[in-house]
């Protein structure tokens, strides 16, 4: 069961975002990732150490199809859930409780800031490095208030390559991402079911090795 700590910080002027702790772990019926986001920690008065606040959370679960059988967020007080429901559908509630409101699209799976879903993308699609690109339609759910947003991208599996460590061999996977509506690319590296390097994500600490899918 893969645990530790991503920094999450902004892709364009890298100003630090959130801390995310995280445990995850395949299972006979799929895999769940949870994690806890805080405040970036740093250093206060005088140098000493200060511990981020809370800042929201993340459950997701997978089917072993790679499909979103459930999904809870919060952050700043609103909270998300949503399954692969007739597409994808989603309840959004406002930090008062006193609203919600449903949402439904035509889409395949969902995304966000949590390197939670660029694992679970790559599990929905299951490429391989000899195949076209794919293109798959997301709901994003965007910081700080959890709106939803349809996007479309195109990922391709560049390279498998396998790398010798302590632990034995760790299989590295490089993708091409593609935001189909401005073309802007980037490049996400996944170990397994663990984010190595992604934009505005930086692998901090991990415990125990990263799992291995079937």
């Amino acid at each position: 069961m893969p645990r530790g700590r991503y920094s999450l910080h902004d892709p364009h002027d890298h100003t630090p975002l959130a801390d995310e702790r995280f445990h995850c772990a395949p299972g006979p019926s799929g895999w769940r990732y949870v994690s806890q986001l805080t405040t970036p920690s740093g250093t206060g008065p005088e140098g000493a150490a200060r511990q981020g606040t809370p800042a929201g959370s993340v459950d997701l679960a997978l089917d072993d199809r790679g499909r979103p059988i459930r999904l809870e967020l919060h952050a700043s007080g609103w909270q998300v859930r949503a399954a692969a429901l007739d597409g994808v559908t989603w309840v959004r509630t406002d930090p008062t409780g006193d609203h919600a409101t449903e949402g439904n699209v035509r889409a395949h799976a969902f995304t966000g800031s949590s390197p939670a879903f660029l694992v679970a993308t790559a599990r929905l699609l299951r490429l391989t490095p000899d195949a076209s690109a794919t293109r798959v339609r997301l709901v994003a759910f965007t910081d700080p208030v959890l709106a939803p947003r349809t996007l479309d991208q195109s990922w391709a599996l560049i390279t498998r390559e396998a790398h010798a460590t302590d632990n034995g061999p760790l299989t590295v996977e490089e993708y091409q991402v593609t935001a189909l509506d401005t073309g802007e690319q980037h490049t996400v590296h996944l170990s397994g079911d663990v984010v190595l390097s992604a934009p505005g994500i930086e692998l901090e600490d991990l415990e125990t090795p990263p799992s291995v899918f079937a």
